[in-house]
């Protein structure tokens, strides 16, 4: 299904979230930056797609002056996503791989920052994706998780059942030509755990200093939390 919508994702992207998309992965990206700034510091960019999050994060590391810097890394498993990722990044210090997040090919250990925007939540078992990625970071790196939040999106009531649930679909499946990849996703969000809960999953999986932080009137959040050992 990614790989059948890949042409259209970016602009369809921009389109159903009036831009905000872009926005929100910049202030991810900001939110890292004493991370980012560590020339030695490693960096990887989970469910990746299309590297925008990828790219914000390579920019936001050159904007604070890291020089001679690892690249910045993303992991998806759609191909066709990939492609149109590294057209996108030719000038950027980045590196794009394929592979399964459930299952990456990365060695224990191997990175400081490790973050995914609206990917996460397609992952078949979340609390399996937890602990991969804890097995991936350093003592002290940061998982960051951006995703929407369903509880909040539905409090918008009447607007939220035309909007997510109607034109989302209708729009996303008339451009992209797939009608099924705009029915799963407002599936997808309502199906993901509440802050609260993700936030409680994390802990359980060993992560401290637990915190996220809405954006947008609650639309989205941005998960944060710290491999200590």
């Amino acid at each position: 299904m990614f790989s059948r919508i890949a042409p259209r994702y970016d602009a369809l992207n921009r389109t159903l979230s009036l831009s905000f998309d872009r926005l929100w992965r910049r202030r991810t990206a900001q939110r890292f930056g004493e991370i980012l700034e560590r020339p030695d510091s490693r960096v990887l960019d989970l469910c990746c797609g299309t590297g925008d999050l990828t790219l914000a994060l390579a920019r936001e590391a050159r904007r604070r002056g890291r020089i001679n810097h690892q690249p910045v890394f993303g992991l998806d498993f759609a191909q066709p996503m990939l492609i149109r990722a590294r057209r996108k990044s030719r000038r950027a210090h980045v590196t794009y791989l394929g592979g399964d997040v459930l299952q990456s090919p990365f060695p224990d250990q191997s990175f400081d920052l490790i973050v995914s925007s609206f990917g996460f939540r397609n992952l078949a078992n979340y609390q399996a994706g937890l602990q991969e990625i804890y097995r991936l970071l350093r003592p002290g790196g940061w998982l960051g998780i951006l995703e929407f939040c369903a509880e909040e999106i539905r409090m918008c009531g009447p607007i939220y059942k035309l909007y997510f649930r109607h034109i989302l679909a209708r729009i996303g499946g008339a451009v992209s030509g797939d009608q099924d990849a705009y029915k799963y996703l407002p599936l997808s969000v309502s199906k993901f755990p509440s802050p609260d809960t993700l936030a409680a999953s994390m802990r359980d999986a060993g992560y401290a200093e637990v915190s996220y932080d809405k954006f947008t009137l609650g639309i989205v959040a941005l998960h944060t939390g710290r491999r200590s050992r």
